[in-house]
């Protein structure tokens, strides 16, 4: 890990918290299948990227909830 210059990981850091903000704001706007929302939001930030990927594939009912 010593061997990693800081300036390298800023940006994957940066990108990873976007995308974590993506799916909680996607998450807030749409209904979801199989599990409910709080636990969609925990797999989002427990496993960066690979729960909002799934999240994003298997979890969106895609109905935009509006009001």
């Amino acid at each position: 890990m010593s061997n990693i210059p800081v300036a390298a990981l800023v940006p994957l850091i940066v990108v990873g918290l976007g995308f974590i903000g993506f799916c909680w704001y996607d998450l807030s706007r749409t209904r979801v299948k199989y599990l409910p929302k709080w636990a969609w939001a925990i797999i989002c930030l427990i496993s960066i990227p690979l729960g909002g990927i799934i999240y994003l594939i298997v979890g969106r009912d895609g109905d935009t909830v509006r009001g």
